[in-house]
Protein backbone atom coordinates (compact mmCIF):
# COMPACT_ATOMS: atom_id res chain seq x y z
CA UNK A 1 0.00 0.00 0.00
CA UNK A 2 0.86 3.59 -0.28
CA UNK A 3 2.86 5.39 2.14
CA UNK A 4 0.61 7.37 4.85
CA UNK A 5 2.00 10.32 5.03
CA UNK A 6 5.10 9.57 7.21
CA UNK A 7 2.53 7.34 9.58
CA UNK A 8 4.19 3.62 7.49
CA UNK A 9 2.22 1.79 5.40
CA UNK A 10 -1.49 2.15 5.44
CA UNK A 11 -1.65 -1.25 7.05
CA UNK A 12 0.65 -0.12 9.88
CA UNK A 13 -0.97 2.97 10.66
CA UNK A 14 -4.23 1.66 11.35
CA UNK A 15 -3.15 -1.26 13.55
CA UNK A 16 -0.86 0.48 15.84
CA UNK A 17 -1.87 4.19 15.48
CA UNK A 18 -6.00 4.46 14.86
CA UNK A 19 -6.51 1.51 17.87
CA UNK A 20 -4.35 3.56 20.33
CA UNK A 21 -6.02 6.85 18.85
CA UNK A 22 -9.54 5.38 19.76
CA UNK A 23 -8.51 4.00 22.97
CA UNK A 24 -7.00 7.76 24.10
CA UNK A 25 -3.66 6.08 24.27
CA UNK A 26 -1.93 8.93 21.76
CA UNK A 27 -0.06 12.30 23.08
CA UNK A 28 -2.08 15.25 22.14
CA UNK A 29 0.97 15.43 19.29
CA UNK A 30 0.29 12.58 17.58
CA UNK A 31 -3.79 12.67 18.17
CA UNK A 32 -3.69 15.73 15.58
CA UNK A 33 -1.31 13.53 13.55
CA UNK A 34 -3.86 10.75 13.58
CA UNK A 35 -6.99 13.10 12.89
CA UNK A 36 -4.85 15.12 9.92
CA UNK A 37 -4.14 11.65 8.35
CA UNK A 38 -7.86 10.25 8.64
CA UNK A 39 -9.40 13.68 7.02
CA UNK A 40 -6.97 12.70 3.80
CA UNK A 41 -6.57 9.16 3.62
CA UNK A 42 -9.92 7.43 2.69
CA UNK A 43 -8.33 3.54 3.98
CA UNK A 44 -7.46 4.55 6.98
CA UNK A 45 -10.77 6.19 8.06
CA UNK A 46 -12.84 2.99 6.77
CA UNK A 47 -10.73 1.09 9.29
CA UNK A 48 -11.38 3.77 11.92
CA UNK A 49 -15.04 3.46 10.66
CA UNK A 50 -15.13 0.11 11.01
CA UNK A 51 -13.43 -0.03 14.25
CA UNK A 52 -15.81 2.93 15.83
CA UNK A 53 -18.52 0.51 14.40
CA UNK A 54 -17.36 -2.98 16.37
CA UNK A 55 -16.63 -0.94 19.34
CA UNK A 56 -20.27 -0.05 19.67
CA UNK A 57 -21.79 -3.06 19.24
CA UNK A 58 -19.87 -4.24 21.51
CA UNK A 59 -20.71 -1.83 24.21
CA UNK A 60 -24.20 -1.93 23.14
CA UNK A 61 -24.03 -6.02 23.93
CA UNK A 62 -22.16 -5.79 26.90
CA UNK A 63 -24.31 -4.33 29.85
CA UNK A 64 -23.95 -6.75 32.41
CA UNK A 65 -22.13 -5.40 35.49
CA UNK A 66 -19.56 -7.43 37.17
CA UNK A 67 -20.87 -8.96 40.02
CA UNK A 68 -19.65 -6.97 43.50
CA UNK A 69 -17.66 -9.88 44.75
CA UNK A 70 -15.74 -10.43 41.77
CA UNK A 71 -15.00 -7.05 41.45
CA UNK A 72 -13.77 -7.13 45.24
CA UNK A 73 -11.54 -10.13 44.28
CA UNK A 74 -9.75 -8.48 41.59
CA UNK A 75 -9.01 -5.58 43.63
CA UNK A 76 -7.55 -7.89 46.50
CA UNK A 77 -5.46 -9.50 44.14
CA UNK A 78 -4.06 -6.47 42.88
CA UNK A 79 -3.31 -4.86 46.22
CA UNK A 80 -1.52 -8.50 47.49
CA UNK A 81 0.81 -7.77 43.92
CA UNK A 82 2.01 -4.64 44.99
Amino acid sequence: MKDCEGLGDCEDARIERIYEYLDGALPRADVDEIKDHLANCPNCLEQHDLECMIRSMVKRSCTEAAPAQLKQSILDKIHAAR
